[in-house]
């Protein structure tokens, strides 16, 4: 069962991320809309957008979200995986996404201050992200 939801989140994600799904979306609107005046605005016609649209809004959080899940797990393996292959690398790395939001927070800005003195007082990174910015 899950490489069927897999394989079938993966397919429906992938089609609804498409111009033509957006183009279809936007064409049934663009119907419903039009045909206001034909069922004369009622609460049934109403009644059929919204609950149109909160079924595939309700369904396609849980596909996205499983193929988020997925993308994100397939990139950590990777990164784990360079982490382990380099030499120089810190092993500890691997596996912190399961630290807590405060721990994970800690290292990060453990890490911002050692590449700062490693620098020597060069610029970094976001200071050249925010000079490139001024320019445009």
């Amino acid at each position: 069962m899950d490489r069927v939801f897999t394989a079938v989140a993966g397919r429906v994600a992938g089609a609804a991320g498409q111009p033509l799904a957006f183009i279809t979306a936007l064409g049934l609107i663009v119907i419903w809309g039009v045909s206001g005046p034909l069922f004369h605005y009622s609460d049934t016609w109403q009644l059929v957008i919204n609950t149109a649209t909160t079924i595939v809004t309700f369904l396609m959080v849980f596909l996205i979200q499983n193929s988020q899940n997925r993308d994100g797990a397939a990139m950590r393996a990777k990164l784990d995986e360079l982490i382990r292959a380099i030499e120089d690398a810190r092993g500890q790395f691997v596996g912190i996404e399961h630290l807590p939001d405060k721990e994970i927070q800690q290292i990060r800005d453990d890490l911002e201050t050692e590449c700062i003195e490693e620098e020597n007082g060069k610029p970094r990174a976001d200071d050249s992200v925010g000079r490139l910015l001024r320019r445009y």
